[in-house]
Parts: structure tokens; C-alpha cells; sequence
């Protein structure tokens, strides 16, 4: 993972301070990209530890379609928790913790309890709005995704393998706007590469996440399509570093990368909406110890 080391290097040397949403400040760039070569090994960082679990889970969440937190609550991932606590908070005209408090460790914990638990809470409390996995599945009524991998069958040279999470039409209703908003995929020699945009990005804290996540749709994809994994292209709009995670950073890069680890797949399901969290190996994963640092809400 040089590649993601030499980002947060040329953040460092090249960013400028702006302000932000959270209002705790960062240092960024505009526009930068990374080409991560699958076969290569998997691009998941190993100068620190990356959930594995939560980045895979998320992805089999997004292909669902659900724009409910439960799934994911009730297989202990907080992820995207704290958008719905603060509205319920705020509904009830509770005040709002900070993100990096006991107080508010211990209403995320008693929220995610009713979501599990208490019936009809999730339904209520914990939707997201049209986020990822409605725009992946049901762009005003288009299932991207099957689309994508139909066209894969039928037109693999095609230019047209795209899947928009940007629906405009769509964002004031979302909890966040998508991210990671924009995948184009490429047919090649048999190999399946995938571009991804991503508008803005979190490098200490995200950016690990999302290349390792893409990494794994990618393998995903290419398998129901009977295909090699070819490239990940990473682009970035706003690549930045929050003012609070400098430390953690310039620690990270202080340490010398692993090897990088290898995906292995078990079995082959029906279609690409079947695969379970228990399909996935990650093989020689090795890490450096994990660096703790705050969450930017």
C-alpha cells in the first residue's frame, strides 16, 4: 500500500487548510488518483488495522438494496449509526453528545438496543433515506446493478458499465450525500477493472475502507461475469486529512508496509445479490497495530 502512503505524503507536503462540515478543520488536495493492480494482492492497508468485516458487510448491505441500519446494527456494525441517533435526538429535542464522548457511546448503545429489540423501532427510527443501496438497486426505478451485469454478458467491450449513487433529485432526503458516488467498470483481456469517482474523502479514517471495499466489488463483480480482476482506479474530488487525525497520520508513516494479503472466494453463488460475509478469506492479512483516533460525524 506505497500508493495510499504516497497520498497522505503529498496531502501533507501539498494540502491547504479549509474548513469543513464538521467544523473541525482539514488539510486537502483537489484531485488525485491511485491505480491498485488486483492481481497484485489485495489493496487493503497494512500500516494499520482495517475492519475487514465491516467494509465487507457494508458492501453485501449496499447490494441488497436496504437503506435501514438494521442489518447492520444487528451484526454489531455502527457504521452509519450516528445519522439516525442525531435525528432522533433532535426530534425529541434531546441534546446531541459529542461524537467522541462517554455520553454519547452510551445513546449509541442504547439506540442500537431498540433498533435490535424493540419492534417497530427500526422501522421508524432507523432509515437512512435513499442512500447507496436505493440508488444502486433502484435508481428512479432502474436496477443499476443487474443492469450492469446483464451488459457485462451481453456487450463486455461496452463503455457503458456505470453505476450513480448521485442521485440530485434525491440527496436533501438522504442522511449523507453518496461519497463514493460514481463506478465505471472496463472489460479488457478478460479482466474486469473498475474506476471508482469519490467526491470526498476522509484519507486517515475512509479512504482505507473504501479502497479495500471496491477491491472486493470488484472481485465480486468479475466472478459472476467470469472474468479475471483487473484494476482498481481510485480518483479523488476533495482528498483531505482532518486537522485532529495529523498525529495519527504522521505515526502511520513512520511504519514500513506488510505484503499485501490475498482474497480468497468460497464458492460461486447464483447471482452477485447471494454472497454471504462467510464467502470471504482473507488470507495473510498482516498489520501494524491499530491507531486510534477521533470520528469526525
Amino acid at each position: 500500500m506505497h500508493l495510499y502512503l504516497d497520498l497522505l505524503r503529498h496531502v501533507i507536503t501539498n494540502g491547504r487548510e479549509r474548513s469543513d462540515r464538521t467544523g473541525t478543520g482539514t488539510v486537502s488536495v483537489f484531485g488525485y488518483q491511485m491505480r491498485f493492480p488486483l492481481k497484485e494482492g489485495f489493496p487493503i492497508c497494512t500500516t494499520k488495522r482495517v475492519w475487514f468485516r465491516g467494509l465487507a458487510c457494508e458492501l453485501l448491505w449496499f447490494l441488497s438494496g436496504s437503506t435501514n441500519i438494521k442489518p447492520l446494527v444487528d451484526q454489531g456494525i455502527s457504521i452509519w449509526t450516528a445519522w439516525p441517533l442525531k435525528h432522533y435526538l433532535e426530534h425529541h429535542q434531546l441534546p446531541v453528545p459529542p461524537s467522541d464522548s462517554e455520553e454519547w457511546s452510551a445513546r449509541l448503545k442504547e439506540f442500537e438496543e431498540c433498533i435490535r429489540n424493540e419492534e417497530g423501532f427500526a422501522e421508524k427510527w432507523g432509515d437512512l433515506g435513499p442512500v447507496y443501496g436505493k440508488q444502486w438497486r433502484s435508481f428512479s426505478g432502474v436496477d443499476q446493478i443487474a443492469s450492469v451485469m446483464n451488459s457485462l454478458q451481453r456487450s463486455p467491450w461496452s463503455r457503458r458499465h456505470i453505476v450513480n449513487a448521485w442521485n440530485a433529485g434525491e440527496i436533501d432526503r438522504m442522511a449523507l450525500p453518496p461519497c463514493h458516488m460514481f463506478f465505471q467498470l472496463s472489460v479488457v483481456d478478460n479482466r474486469l477493472s473498475c474506476q471508482l469517482y469519490i467526491r470526498s474523502n476522509d484519507l486517515f479514517l475512509g479512504a482505507p475502507f473504501n479502497i479495500a471495499q471496491y477491491a472486493l466489488l470488484t472481485h465480486l463483480i468479475a466472478e459472476q461475469a467470469g472474468l479475471e480482476p483487473g484494476d482498481l482506479v481510485y480518483t479523488i474530488g476533495d482528498a483531505h486529512i482532518y486537522l485532529n487525525h495529523l498525529d495519527q497520520v504522521r505515526q502511520q508513516l513512520t511504519r514500513t508496509p506488510y505484503p499485501l494479503p490475498t482474497l480468497h472466494i468460497l464458492g460461486k453463488p447464483a447471482t452477485l445479490f447471494d454472497y454471504e460475509y462467510a464467502d470471504f478469506v482473507l488470507r495473510d492479512y498482516k498489520y501494524h497495530p491499530a491507531i486510534k483516533a477521533p470520528v469526525a460525524v
